[in-house]
């Protein structure tokens, strides 16, 4: 899609995140025609982009929802999910969470520990229902991606041992208030290629086909997410490749496959926009000084993760456009505060415009409002038109929850 990048900036200020539906749209339906054939739930993880427009986008399309809180499994119904097509995974619910997600009535609740499962047993005995479960298990296989983004090692905190879940369904099985008919594996985020899937995929497979035969009848085969997008140069794994490794690992299990894409579908469909403040140099060190910050994306400072930086709208500009390079900073008080390093960048003045792209996963959704920085607001483009979908924090917005407890 070509937009109109310095009209967008001036109708709704920046920072600004802009996300692209259509293209959202199209990631979807690509994986969801790679199923085609199986039975099969795409369940968007909602933590990627949490963004009630973007979910009800997905739902509107067919997905269900992956959910890691009960806020989470609140905005996937608010949303439009089907509840039928929501799981509640996460290492850590209280009793209350337990409970409100059972009351909801979704698919499952996705079990991490032993002592997760006695919680979901108790909670059910107090409610009088059965708790559709299922058990992630940690094949431990080495994803080969960034160690903060990987999940499916024994040194991680997710998900149990093999033979700890086989003694988990055994007890679920036989358990009045527990109903174990899922089973679930993640072995980690942006996954670039398709070996860990497919050895992860085997095992858990095995594990499905031994415990068919004691019969406990594993229905809902999840396969997690975490297949990589392109930031920088990255190869990545096809639809296609994906499912077919997929379809390789179950062939003869009678499952339904889910899967729960979130950077997948929304990374690349999202650009972060903010302006120049002014330019420093320190030295021979050049700093480009912007009105976004690390409170607005993270990402670079958390897992020192690249962003293509572009400087837009300077064809107007004369003189000396050589690119040099420079340090893309906020205003937030840290020296962490960063987006990029040494990115080239042509010379650059008050009220210039910056695009970071691939801002549509972990981007707002992980924004704080540190430094009392309000957050930015959010747009859709969709069909060729552009609208609000999260107006810009206000200081009022801030502090509503604190001022009637304000004592002077």
């Amino acid at each position: 899609m070509t937009i109109d990048t310095k009209a967008l900036a001036d109708k709704y200020g920046t920072p600004l995140y802009i996300y692209d539906f259509d293209y959202i749209e199209n990631r979807y339906t690509t994986l969801k025609d790679a199923f085609a054939g199986k039975k099969s739930i795409i369940n968007y993880a909602v933590k990627a982009n949490s963004n009630l427009s973007v979910i009800a986008h997905l739902a509107k399309l067919g997905a269900g929802a992956d959910c890691v809180s009960i806020g989470e499994v609140q905005r996937a119904l608010t949303a439009g999910v089907d509840k039928y097509k929501i799981i509640f995974s996460g290492v850590g619910k209280r009793d209350d969470e337990i409970r409100s997600a059972l009351e909801h009535d979704i698919l499952l609740l996705n079990l991490e520990s032993e002592a997760e499962m006695k919680r979901v047993e108790l909670v059910a005995k107090e409610l009088g229902k059965e708790a559709r479960i299922s058990i992630r298990v940690n094949p431990n296989i080495d994803p080969q991606t960034h160690p903060y983004i990987s999940t499916g090692l024994h040194e991680n905190k997710f998900g149990v041992e093999i033979d700890m879940a086989k003694r988990m369904y055994i007890y679920a099985n036989k358990s009045e208030f527990l109903n174990p008919i899922g089973i679930h594996f993640h072995i980690g985020s942006q996954l670039t290629k398709l070996s860990p899937i497919s050895e992860a995929c085997i095992i858990v497979a095995d594990l499905v086909r031994s415990l068919k035969a004691i019969k406990i009848d594993i229905k809902f085969f999840d396969v997690g997410g975490g297949v990589g997008v392109v930031y920088d140069d990255e190869v990545t794994i096809s639809a296609e490749e994906y499912t077919q490794t997929i379809f390789e690992a179950t062939k003869g299990l009678d499952v339904t496959l889910l899967c729960e894409p979130g950077r997948y579908m929304v990374a690349n469909a999202g650009a972060f926009f903010t302006k120049v403040l002014y330019e420093k140099v320190n030295d021979d060190k050049r700093f480009v000084i912007v009105d976004g910050g690390m409170n607005d994306l993270i990402r670079p400072s958390l897992y020192n993760a690249y962003h293509k930086i572009e400087a837009v709208q300077l064809e107007d500009k004369e003189g000396n456009n050589e690119k040099t390079p420079a340090d893309v900073v906020g205003p937030v008080c840290e020296s962490g505060d960063f987006f990029g390093k040494d990115v080239p960048l042509p010379p650059l003045s008050h009220n210039d415009l910056i695009v970071i792209h691939s801002a549509g996963a972990y981007g707002f959704t992980m924004a704080s409002n540190y430094n009392t920085r309000a957050k930015a607001a959010e747009v859709a483009l969709q069909g060729g038109e552009d609208r609000l979908i999260r107006k810009r924090e206000t200081y009022d917005d801030q502090v509503r929850l604190e001022l009637e407890y304000l004592q002077k």
